[in-house]
């Protein structure tokens, strides 16, 4: 898998504020183009070595396929989920335990996407903030359809009930109702956002996109804004997040973008005044040779 855009690439996780174990994982490697966020389930101990075991095996199955880029997306969470499977069945406090995750590769000039839950990627591009991804639970569908608005479903007590996982039972690669599958181009001038509900169900859309515009060209503390922000909307759950920046993409509210236009603007008014000299000089000389 080649990687032929600069990334930057900034990750963070918290347990939140009402939880004091933390189930997510995250897992960055730029110079593989991996990007992996996971949300364990299963209580505890249980859900945090789902999300661990997908840590693990993942990135390794990505690493070793050769083939078409969606197939190894496939494949390697398939791998996770029978071996997340496999460990349940052999431990009985581990029995029922299972995770979601959104997986994304970065490879030449394009963006796969491995999904299965309600964790979620959002693409960053040209002033706006849009989610890829679909929740995998009633909920998340009543939403995508527009029977539900998003505060509502942010509101719902079924919103966390989800109808796919990652290793609650046996899978093959190409099932239907499992894997989601997306491919699209990915732009230097272009973000991505992966996070757990942890921060989707604390931030609308709407104040996600608000911080994103923000982003002056360091992902980590994008990354560790957006988890402030939700603990202190609440913080009711684990909260992970990785945001990877192309290396032309900026903020539309940032400093430096603020002052890219504050500068245009000068030289525009510069520009004006310069031809209106001309004009003046130009209009005296006229008049000189009438006379």
């Amino acid at each position: 898998m080649g990687v032929t855009v600069g990334w930057r690439s900034g990750a963070a996780s918290d347990p939140g504020l009402e939880r004091t174990n933390n189930e997510d994982q995250v897992y960055v490697d730029d110079a593989s183009g991996i990007f992996l966020v996971v949300d364990g389930m299963g209580g505890r101990a249980a859900g945090e070595l789902a999300a661990h075991t997908a840590v693990q095996v993942i990135p390794r199955e990505l690493r070793s396929f050769q083939g078409d880029v969606s197939d190894g997306v496939r494949q390697a969470i398939t791998a996770a989920n029978n071996e997340i499977y496999r460990l349940a069945q052999d431990r009985d406090e581990c029995r029922g335990m299972a995770c979601v995750l959104t997986l994304a590769v970065a490879h030449d000039d394009r963006l796969t996407v491995g999904h299965v839950g309600d964790s979620r990627l959002y693409l960053v591009w040209n002033g706006t903030l849009r989610k890829l991804t679909s929740d995998h639970s009633l909920v998340g569908e009543l939403e995508d359809h527009g029977d539900l608005s998003e505060q509502a479903a942010m509101a719902h007590p079924r919103r966390n009930e989800v109808f796919r996982d990652v290793g609650s039972m046996a899978r093959q690669p190409h099932e239907e109702e499992f894997i989601q599958i997306k491919s699209l181009l990915f732009r230097p001038d272009a973000a991505f956002l992966l996070c757990t509900d942890g921060l989707s169900d604390m931030l609308t859309s709407a104040e996600i996109g608000s911080f994103v515009q923000r982003y002056s060209r360091d992902p980590t503390l994008m990354a560790r804004e957006l988890i402030a922000a939700a603990n202190e909307a609440g913080g009711k759950d684990n909260i992970s997040a990785i945001f990877v920046a192309g290396p032309e993409f900026l903020g539309s509210d940032s400093e430096e973008a603020r002052a890219r236009v504050r500068h245009s603007i000068t030289q525009t008014r510069e520009t004006r005044s310069r031809w209106r000299n001309l004009i003046t000089r130009l209009a005296g000389l006229f008049s000189s040779r009438d006379e």
